[in-house]
């Protein structure tokens, strides 16, 4: 009985041996910067983070193909490497001398490739399926709403044209009344009168003004 068990045991490691092999027909590659992503937090790859990522992979599995067929044991690692890579198949559940194909595998991961990356604290840089393309993280949408921005804009580009124009025509104006004021004082301080097409000085009324031809005359006479 013993020796029928070790025989199968045998049997099994072989066939899982040949399942799992770097570029095997549905085997995908993985390779894992653990010092990279978390710098002096960097944990060990160990026999216990080999159990985890084969639940997750068992995970993604159940969850994409809504059956609760494939365990843990399903998941198959080897060439595991210090620097972390290693490669992977998941076998099938019902007959477990086969593989599930490439694509159903690929599609799974993809899925729930976030989830994944989240139970090792890694990204889709520092965690890589090599064969399997990244998936696009969703678009941030930004807190205040696209349109509400742009209208902002225009709303302060309105404002500020029209505070422009006001200010421009106060200085204006401005400019305007001090260049009169300055003309009328100028006119003022020169202003002259035109008398028989003659420019003559203002009379002074109070102080008078002597004719110099009376005054020519009077100088001819003598006084009584």
């Amino acid at each position: 009985m013993l020796r029928a068990l070790l025989l199968t045991l045998s049997v099994v490691a072989i066939a899982h041996a040949e399942l799992c092999k770097p570029d095997a027909q549905n085997a995908f590659k993985v390779r894992i910067s653990i010092k990279t992503a978390l710098g002096d937090n960097a944990y060990a790859w160990d026999a216990n983070e080999e159990y985890l990522f084969k639940a997750m992979v068992a995970f993604a599995m159940r969850r994409y193909s809504s059956k609760s067929t494939t365990q843990i044991s399903n998941v198959l690692l080897c060439n595991v490497t210090d620097r972390v890579s290693f490669w992977f198949v998941v076998t099938d559940s019902s007959k477990n001398v086969t593989t599930v194909p490439g694509s159903e595998v690929e599609a799974a991961i993809r899925m729930y490739r976030n989830r994944i990356n989240s139970a090792f604290l890694l990204n889709d840089k520092t965690l890589q399926f090599l064969k399997i393309t990244s998936t696009l993280s969703p678009p941030v949408e930004p807190s205040t709403p696209v349109w509400l921005i742009v209208f902002g804009v225009v709303l302060c580009l309105i404002v500020a044209g029209i505070v422009f124009l006001i200010v421009s025509g106060i200085q204006k104006h401005k400019k305007k009344n001090k260049e009169s004021t300055e003309r009328d004082n100028l006119e003022e301080k020169v202003e002259v009168t035109l008398e028989n097409g003659i420019p003559c000085e203002a009379l002074d009324l109070k102080a008078g003004h002597i004719n110099g031809v009376f005054a020519a005359d009077d100088e001819r006479f003598t006084s009584l």
